[in-house]
C-alpha cells in the first residue's frame, strides 16, 4: 500500500540544567565551584531511504519523542546527552512545517539527512562561571528547551518521466512491457490503484531513465474526482510527460487529450510547462490509423503511434523520452520564499528590533515579553538567590525599571515575566 502524505508531530529534548555545587573535602576548605554542564537534548532527524517507498509508517498522526539530557552533577560531572533519533522516510520526501507551510526539507537522496527538531543545549553549571573577580558564583543555566512541531510529510515520487492519461490507455502495459514493473493490467478502469516505478534500460550502453506510471486521470481530477488528486503531486519532480491517448474510438482522442492537459493546467503547478511527447496508443485497433490521421490534423504535429500487441515503435519512443529527459533540466518544486532557511543576524539590522516589550493587561500589572527577554530568562536558575539577583541585574541593564517608569509604574506594582513576578519598587 502506497501511503503518500503524513502528519506527524516531533518534540527534541530539553538540554539538562547546570549544577551549582561547591567542592567538600575534609583537608581542603575552599575547593571552590564544581557544578557540571548539562547534557544536550536528543534531535529528531529524518533520513532518505531508498528501500523505503511508502510513508505507511506514518499513517497515524503519531508523535516522534527524543529525550531530555541529564542535568549535570557535583564533582564537574557533566550531564549524559539524549541520543539523536534517527526515522527513515522514502526518497522524494517534501518535509513541510504545518502551522507556517515552509519547506523544511526535500529529501532526494539516498542517506540524506534533515534535523527537524534540534535538541537543546546543556546549561552551565556554576564551575562555568568562576573567574578572578567572581570566585564563587552561586548561579547555573537551566537547559535549553527542545523544540515542537507538527510537520507534513509528503511522497513525490522520483521519477524522469510520466506516463498520464485517460484510464485503459495502455500506460501499465506499456510500463510492463520496456521495465521489469509487472504491473497489473487488466480491461477495466482504474486498475492501477497507485503510482508504479520502473527502470527503462535503452540497451545502447549505461542510457537508462526512471519511467512513472500515473493512475488514470478524469476530468475534475484536479478538483478531487477520481484517483487523480491523489498522485497528480507525483508528476511534480518529472521532467518530462508522456502523454498516452487511446485511439481506440470509444473517447475522441483530440477532445481527451485537452482535458488532461486542462487538469494539468488547473492543478497550478505548472505542470502544464512540462515537455509533453504525445503517444497515440492502440493502434492495432480497426480505424486507428484514420482516428490517428485526424487527431494529429487537430494537434498541428505528428504523434507517436504505438501498439503494444505487436510492440511497435516502442524502442523509438523510449529513445526519444530518454533524449528529452537529458536535456530538460529539473523543475523546482517550491519557490525559494516558501523555505524555511537558517537566519543570519546582522547588528546593523537588527538594531532597532526591541529585546523587550512591557504591555499594561491591568491597571496594577504590568507584563514583560519578547524574544530575547525570555529566552534568557528561561536560562537562569532561579532557585538560588544569585540567580534572582542576576535576572533584576539583566534587566537593569536592558532599561526594563526606566521603561516601566515611563509606562506609569507605582511602587507595589505586579510585573511579570513568563510566570515570575516582582514588585516594582523605586
Amino acid at each position: 500500500m502506497l501511503l503518500d502524505k503524513a502528519i506527524i508531530e516531533v518534540r527534541s529534548g530539553k538540554g539538562g540544567d547546570g549544577s551549582i555545587s561547591f567542592h567538600r573535602e575534609k583537608n581542603v576548605p575552599k575547593g571552590g565551584p564544581d557544578g557540571g554542564n548539562g547534557g544536550k537534548g536528543g534531535s529528531i532527524i529524518l533520513v532518505a531511504r531508498k528501500n523505503v517507498n511508502t510513508l505507511l509508517a506514518y499513517r497515524h498522526s503519531r508523535a516522534l519523542i527524543a529525550s531530555d539530557g541529564e542535568d549535570g552533577d557535583k564533582c564537574l560531572r557533566a550531564g549524559k546527552g539524549a541520543p539523536d533519533l534517527y526515522f527513515d522516510v522514502p526518497c522524494g520526501t517534501l518535509v513541510m512545517e504545518e502551522a507556517t507551510g515552509l519547506i523544511i526539507a526535500d529529501l532526494k537522496e539516498d542517506g540524506q539527512e534533515a534535523i527537524v527538531a534540534k535538541g537543546g543545549r546543556g546549561g552551565r553549571g556554576n564551575a562555568s562561571f568562576k573567574s578572578a573577580r567572581h570566585r564563587l558564583p552561586k548561579i547555573a543555566q537551566n537547559g535549553h528547551p527542545g523544540e515542537r512541531k507538527r510537520l507534513i510529510l509528503e511522497l513525490k515520487l522520483l521519477a524522469d518521466a510520466a506516463l498520464i492519461g485517460f484510464p485503459s490507455v495502455g500506460k501499465s502495459t506499456l510500463l510492463n512491457i520496456v521495465t521489469k514493473a509487472s504491473v497489473p493490467t487488466a480491461d477495466y478502469p482504474f486498475t492501477t490503484l497507485e503510482p508504479n516505478l520502473g527502470v527503462v534500460d535503452i540497451k545502447t550502453g549505461d542510457e537508462s531513465f526512471v519511467l512513472a506510471d500515473m493512475p488514470g486521470l478524469i476530468e475534475g481530477a484536479s478538483q478531487g474526482k477520481g484517483l487523480g488528486i491523489a498522485f497528480l503531486r507525483h508528476i511534480e519532480r518529472c521532467r518530462v510527460l508522456v502523454h498516452m491517448v487511446s485511439m481506440s474510438g470509444e473517447k475522441d482522442p483530440y477532445e481527451a487529450y485537452l482535458a488532461i492537459n486542462n487538469e494539468l493546467k488547473l492543478y497550478k503547478a505548472d505542470l502544464e510547462k512540462r515537455p509533453q511527447i504525445v503517444v497515440a496508443s492502440m493502434m492495432d485497433m480497426d480505424g486507428a490509423k484514420e482516428r490517428k490521421a485526424e487527431f494529429d490534423k487537430k494537434l498541428g504535429f505528428e504523434s507517436i503511434g504505438i501498439s503494444a500487441l505487436t510492440e511497435d515503435n516502442v524502442i523509438p519512443l523510449m529513445r526519444k523520452v530518454y533524449e528529452l529527459v537529458q536535456k530538460t533540466p529539473e523543475f523546482p518544486l517550491y519557490k525559494e520564499e516558501e523555505t524555511a532557511a537558517y537566519k543570519v543576524y546582522d547588528a546593523r539590522s537588527d538594531s532597532s528590533k526591541k529585546p523587550f516589550v512591557i504591555s499594561r493587561p491591568g491597571e496594577h500589572h504590568f507584563v514583560i515579553s519578547g524574544e530575547e527577554v525570555e529566552s534568557y530568562y528561561r536560562l537562569i536558575n532561579l532557585s538560588t538567590d544569585a540567580g534572582v539577583t542576576a535576572l533584576i541585574a539583566y534587566l537593569d541593564k536592558l532599561g526594563v525599571e526606566q521603561a516601566l517608569k515611563e509606562k506609569g509604574a507605582k511602587e507595589g506594582d505586579i510585573v511579570s515575566l513568563l510566570d515570575f513576578d516582582f514588585e516594582y519598587s523605586e
